[in-house]
């Protein structure tokens, strides 16, 4: 979890090939008119979030079914959004890829191809909501290296690195 461009589909992707798991890039399940939404400009509310939270919890849900577990990369910014990812009772971990604003501003700067433009991460760093203390999880900062991030985040899950 985190704000755009501090890492998740990167870090995730790695993780989950790492750990012999399957990946879900979650900006994947959003419905096409959030991804509209957000590329003109406009962030998105909490009713535009509710199917993309479902269509997560769904994939969490048919995931943990299968026994293997696996590793999903989405913002999950609110709390209560990762209430929603836990709802469907597999055991859910959350990693918090920490990133300064200025430092998610000039990779955002730098991406191509992506919807999210860069004019919406001040949105996003508004609704940040850090990992609470009574929350499964761990924050690891994210302003390092792609394998000094991915090293870190393999210490934290117990993995060898």
């Amino acid at each position: 979890m985190g704000v755009s461009a501090s890492g998740k589909s990167t870090v995730g992707a790695h993780l989950a090939e790492r750990l012999g798991v399957p990946f879900q890039e979650g900006d994947d399940l959003h419905p096409a008119a959030n991804r509209a939404k957000m590329a003109s400009g406009h962030p998105l509310d909490d009713a535009d979030r509710a199917p993309w939270l479902a269509a997560l919890a769904d994939w969490i849900r048919a995931t943990a079914a299968r026994g293997r577990g696996g590793v999903l990369s989405c913002s999950a910014l609110r709390r209560a959004y990762r209430d929603a990812l836990r709802r469907p009772g597999a055991d859910v971990w959350f990693v918090h890829l920490a990133l300064d604003r200025a430092v998610a501003a000039r990779r955002i700067a730098h991406r191509t191809g992506h919807f999210m433009p860069p004019a919406l991460l001040d949105s996003q760093y508004a609704v940040l909501d850090p990992l609470e203390a009574d929350e499964p999880g761990v924050t690891v900062d994210a302003s390092g290296s792609t394998a000094e991030v991915e090293a870190a985040v393999l210490r934290a899950c117990g993995a060898p690195s």
